[in-house]
């Protein structure tokens, strides 16, 4: 019997076992989390007594059923969690389990690795107290704790107002919803939104909520920076009419929407192409999700979509493994997985056009700004790179120059923005600069490990 391994146990990894499993397979399920769920649908930690349905808000019955049908898997699968794929290899995974080593054949791989925040920096963005948008949800989900008593939120992303409700609703005070997109974007993207009216009108309801709550909420707004000696003190921003505003606060939440977790992809062969809507390198795949022969990839980590749409996503990549290996499918049930999935994330790319990643912003940063915060790169040190006599223009080149993207997130969290300065740098577009290349280890492993591995 073939052996299939899927990689994530979010709603995409869930829904690929699902179908797997009612056609008599037994998947290994690898996930690197403690409990299933992914990030959307994060279960808190075991002795923490957190009420999830008022936190989860409109999703609780949704989060409830999803945890629901995976308890009830357990049975027919082989589920490790904690457990890192740190490298793949041919055919082959390379594990990492509560410090062990370990090496893990397949036949047949689904990768539904998920997504992580795409972060613009600004200066002061390193000071202690700010956050990404989803750490910060992460904080509050998984240990119940806040990330300050006085919270703003900025970026570009219809999570900002959800985040902030969320923590308004755990009793925090939030100092402002910063947007850096202006309002006539959302409007001239409305009717790529009504895709999926039920997530907008979800949405609205969040925005409406912060605004009857008193939150100031900004749209089309200029990060100038965030202040503070030791710690996080205020927020400052330029409104539409020019006029400077600071808000006083003591942690920031900040997120530009979400990025695919690609390196695994990388890894494994995939082949990639420039998203210009997304402005991303993202990887090729067919309509249900084959990259390669024997490489699936669904969810998050491949197109950015939601939880519905990662669910059927890896539904319907359950249905190519099955088919592959010669087994006889319901073309119907095919046919309205990927329907659901095309319509899911046509929505999303109303979305990058209504909270669209602030290129010309990240092009315009003072020299002063880190720009990789793991290996203490400025953008100045970039840009006087770029500027010698046959220097880089490429960013694996402009990596190898001034290690930005060499610590330990391994360019994800600078990565984006590196190739919004690479490309205004050599004079032309995200597709121009290039593509960070993922590599091993995906992320810090010990050297032992390492060794051992070998």
């Amino acid at each position: 019997m073939a052996e299939i391994v899927i990689i994530g146990a979010g709603p995409a990894g869930i829904g690929a076992a699902e179908v797997l499993c009612a056609k008599g397979l037994r998947p290994i399920l690898i996930d690197e989390g403690a409990r299933a769920g992914g990030q959307g649908y994060r279960r808190p930690s075991e002795d923490l007594a957190l009420d999830m349905n008022r936190l989860m808000g409109s999703e609780a019955q949704r989060y409830t059923a999803l945890h629901s049908r995976f308890e009830a898997l357990l049975p027919a699968i082989d589920y490790r969690p904690r457990t890192l794929v740190w490298a793949i290899d041919g055919n082959q995974l390379h594990l990492l389990h509560e410090g062990k080593a370990e090496a893990l054949s397949f036949d047949k791989l689904l990768i539904a690795s998920g997504a992580m925040d795409r972060i613009a920096p600004l200066p002061g963005w390193t000071l202690p107290g700010v956050f990404t948008l989803g750490g910060a949800q992460v904080a509050l989900k998984d240990q119940g704790c806040l990330i300050g008593s006085r919270v703003a939120f900025l970026g570009a992303s219809p999570l900002l107002a959800l985040a902030a409700k969320q923590y308004r609703d755990m009793g925090a005070e939030i100092a402002v919803i910063a947007d850096t997109t202006p309002f006539a974007a959302k409007l001239a993207a409305f009717p790529a939104l009504l895709r999926a009216p039920r997530t907008l009108l979800r949405g609205l309801w969040y925005m409406a909520a912060s605004l009857q709550a008193g939150t100031a909420m900004l749209h089309g707004v200029t990060p100038i920076a965030i202040e503070g000696r030791n710690r996080v003190e205020a927020l400052v921003l330029r409104d539409t009419g020019g006029r400077e505003r600071r808000f006083a606060c003591d942690a920031v939440a900040l997120g530009y929407g979400l990025k695919p977790e690609t390196q695994l992809a990388d890894l494994a062969g995939a082949q990639f192409a420039y998203d210009a809507d997304f402005r991303l390198f993202l990887p090729v795949i067919d309509g249900m999700g084959r990259s390669r022969p024997g490489l699936y990839l669904a969810g998050d980590g491949v197109r950015i979509g939601g939880a519905d749409a990662a669910e059927a996503s890896g539904a319907l990549a359950a249905h190519a493994i099955l088919s592959d290996l010669g087994q006889a499918q319901e073309i119907d049930a095919a046919r309205a997985l990927a329907r659901r999935v095309e319509r899911l994330r046509d929505f999303q790319r109303g979305l990058a056009r209504a909270f669209a990643w602030p290129k010309a912003q990240i092009a315009g940063l003072p020299d002063s700004v880190t720009l990789c915060r793991c290996e203490n790169v400025t953008i100045g040190e970039v840009r006087s790179a770029m500027a010698k006599e046959l220097g880089p223009i490429e960013v694996n080149r402009v990596k190898a120059m001034t290690r930005c993207g060499m610590g330990r997130c391994q360019g994800r969290v600078c990565g984006p923005a590196l190739q919004e300065i690479v490309a205004a740098g050599a004079g032309g577009d995200g597709v121009a600069a290039g593509r960070l290349r993922g590599q091993a280890p995906v992320k810090p492993i010990a050297l032992a490990a390492a060794g051992d591995a070998a």
